[in-house]
């Protein structure tokens, strides 16, 4: 099967990707860090393009582009860093369309596509955006509910240009598979933070130079960014098949957000850390762009659950699948 993304897919990329990289520079993430709050205008301007309901029936005021737009849409979210609560409401209104009672989709959906209002995602321990939002979409293992005006209490984690919080309160089931789906948003997001931590580090190489030669010459170097770039493209294959199989198979669905879950975590890890260690002394420093990607992948690999999780769903389902024949 050739898969290619449509002529709306790429437009979507094209366009969220210029937007970004002057409406949501770097540099702006330092504010963020300091005040806790997001740009009200980059949101708004979100909102305006129709992002948070991206993935949402029309009929619910959305665009109709399903979970593959919802992907092409994230990953350019996390090329940019970018801080705003369109992983979590997006995500959860995909969630609640796709899983959610059709009194979730009525009460739920308008406001979250227009952006009137904004939901949480992750886990109880750990939700990006649950404060203030008007619903929450909480996974656990592989369940998942919705839960209405979450409780919470918000935390300042290693990402400052995030809002986190922990979650109290009733909550309500949405059917098998919403879990699933959360999981390939996240790591169609990761995929995007990897792009952008190798593209910045291929650049920095170039023009580091030591003994007066490009440290990107150093055979060392060169292998390690062959290798940013296999966990990048191993990412964003899985990503992108979690996607397909949201919209067309559902079926396969649970084993395609595991295979995503697993190669976006280990390549979050791995190509974050080896951008920093590629920048070297001033990698972490808070001068340095690159730090914020290590952060912003640290949290989305929480939300994830880890790798090896999902690797061991992987065996169970493939030891499912042997014992069926």
């Amino acid at each position: 099967m050739r898969f290619e993304l449509s002529d709306d897919h790429r437009e979507i990329g094209r366009v969220a990707r210029e937007l970004l990289a002057v409406r949501a520079p770097m540099s702006a993430l330092h504010e963020v860090a300091v005040t806790g709050e997001y740009d009200g205008a980059l949101w708004g301007e979100m909102v305006s393009l129709g992002w948070p309901g991206i993935a949402i029936a029309e009929k619910h005021g959305g665009q109709g582009l399903g979970a593959i737009g919802l992907a092409v849409l994230l990953e350019e979210l996390g090329y940019a860093c970018a801080a705003a609560p369109l992983l979590s409401t997006a995500t959860a209104a995909a969630a609640i369309q796709a899983y959610g009672a059709e009194e979730h989709r009525a009460r739920w959906l308008p406001g979250l596509a227009a952006g009137e209002t904004t939901a949480g995602i992750g886990s109880r321990d750990l939700a990006a955006d649950a404060d203030g939002a008007a619903v929450a979409v909480l996974i656990d293992g592989d369940r998942a509910e919705l839960v209405p005006a979450p409780a919470t209490e918000p935390f300042r984690s290693i990402d400052p240009a995030r809002r986190f919080a922990t979650v109290r309160g009733d909550g309500e089931p949405l059917a098998a598979g919403a879990a699933d789906l959360v999981r390939a948003a996240i790591a169609a997001e990761l995929v995007g933070i990897c792009q952008r931590a190798l593209d910045m580090t291929v650049a920095y190489v170039k023009e580091r130079s030591q003994f007066g030669v490009p440290v990107g010459s150093f055979q060392a170097v060169s292998h390690r960014c062959a290798e940013m770039l296999l966990h990048t493209e191993s990412a964003r294959s899985a990503a992108y098949f979690a996607a397909w199989a949201a919209d067309a198979d559902r079926e396969r669905l649970r084993e395609a957000s595991a295979l995503a879950s697993a190669a976006a975590a280990e390549a979050g890890r791995l190509v974050t850390g080896s951008a920093i260690q590629a920048h070297g002394g001033i990698g972490f420093t808070w001068e340095a762009d690159v730090h914020w990607l290590y952060k912003r992948a640290q949290l989305d690999i929480a939300m994830l659950g880890g790798a090896r999780r999902h690797l061991i769903a992987l065996g169970r389902i493939a030891g499912e699948r042997a014992a069926a024949r």
